[in-house]
């Protein structure tokens, strides 16, 4: 087992969450973000199939035919997609996506570039998350609501066009409508705390 290893990534993924969390108001989410990846149910998954370069979750998916944690996992995290998958109010609807709020979306789109940025390394650019997400929308379908994936898409490409910064000025003044921190050393002190950890 590499539990140090899969400790290092999932702590570094989370605080590379809470720093874009904070940077667009979302401190809440950014303090809670994936705890439930530090509970034994997905802890401990994780350090068996952990590889380093990609989602102990695949692995685990790929041995087993499912991932046990993955199931723990998006049933208790509302910035997965698949946590807001439910029936629908028309029968002949099916199983579909719900809307999310807003709120969730940002940290969706913020946890997709975290895990670009964890499993890319030095290679990461912000194209890659727009890449990543092209390579897997096609089978998504009616599981994620049209508004749902629209402003997802919209961000994506707004990251792969202006950077970062732009994109999380333009979440923060249009989207959530916060005002940015006067003093961004709060964040980088908060960010720092656990860093230390």
């Amino acid at each position: 087992m590499k539990a140090w290893q899969h400790f290092k990534t999932i702590t570094h993924h989370k605080l590379l969450v809470m720093k874009g969390c904070f940077q667009v108001g979302l401190y809440r989410q950014g303090l809670l973000h994936d705890l439930s990846k530090y509970m034994p149910s997905e802890f401990l998954v994780g350090c068996k199939y952990y590889q380093g370069n990609r989602s102990p979750n695949n692995a685990e998916r790929e041995d087993r035919g499912y991932s046990k944690a993955w199931l723990h996992h998006k049933g208790r995290n509302k910035h997965h997609y698949e946590y807001w998958i439910d029936y629908s109010t028309d029968p002949k609807d099916g199983i579909i996506g719900m809307k999310m709020p807003a709120r969730y979306v940002i940290e969706m789109f913020i946890d997709r570039i975290a895990a670009s940025k964890t499993y890319q390394g030095d290679k990461y650019d912000d194209s890659h998350p727009l890449r990543y997400y092209e390579k897997g929308a096609a089978r998504l379908g009616k599981m994620v609501h049209p508004e749902t994936a629209r402003l997802l898409y919209f961000l994506l490409r707004m990251l792969a066009r202006d950077g970062e910064e732009k994109t999380f000025y333009y979440i923060r003044s249009k989207i959530l409508k916060k005002r940015r921190i006067k003093n961004m050393k709060f964040i980088k002190f908060i960010v720092d705390i656990f860093r230390s950890m």
